[in-house]
């Protein structure tokens, strides 16, 4: 069983989240870190902005994980947003995104970044999983979802 809970903070959900584009969403993103996590908002959306100029991090499936490296946070920090209606993102497959695990890392965490992401990228490949998280219609079954209290707790 995967569990999130080390790095996704209960304040650092949200559901049922509309976003009219990349640029929105991240600054959402902002927003519930800087609640969650003392974040300033710009810096998160800014920084999630400029990896994502990088190459789209939509996987395929719907699903996409942002992630950027942080100045000042001291550990891995995760928010967690499902969005309806899905948005447009670039993924790989064209389909618009409505399940979005962003990855906030310390800038020096190299190797506990990359596994952090490999992590986040295995429990979002696994169909089961997606299919329990898209169901969760509140931050609180959402968060027994990541925090690895599986369906029961989904309901």
């Amino acid at each position: 069983m995967v569990d999130f809970h080390d790095i996704v903070s209960p304040d650092a959900l949200a559901t049922g989240m509309s976003a009219n584009g990349k640029k929105q969403l991240f600054q959402k993103i902002g927003a519930l870190a800087a609640t969650a996590y003392g974040l300033d908002v710009d810096s998160v959306a800014d920084a999630l902005f400029e990896r994502e100029r990088l190459g789209s991090t939509g996987f395929g499936g719907g699903v996409a994980i942002p992630h950027a490296k942080i100045a000042g946070l001291d550990r891995m920090c995760g928010v967690v947003v499902l969005l309806n209606p899905a948005a447009p993102f670039d993924a790989v497959d064209d389909v618009p995104v409505d399940i979005v695990f962003a990855l906030l890392s310390p800038v020096d965490s190299g190797a506990e970044h990359l596994k952090t992401l490999a992590r986040v990228s295995r429990y979002l490949r696994d169909d089961a999983q997606v299919a329990r998280l898209r169901g969760a219609k509140a931050t609180a079954a959402l968060h027994a979802l990541l925090a690895g209290g599986g369906t029961r707790d989904a309901a």
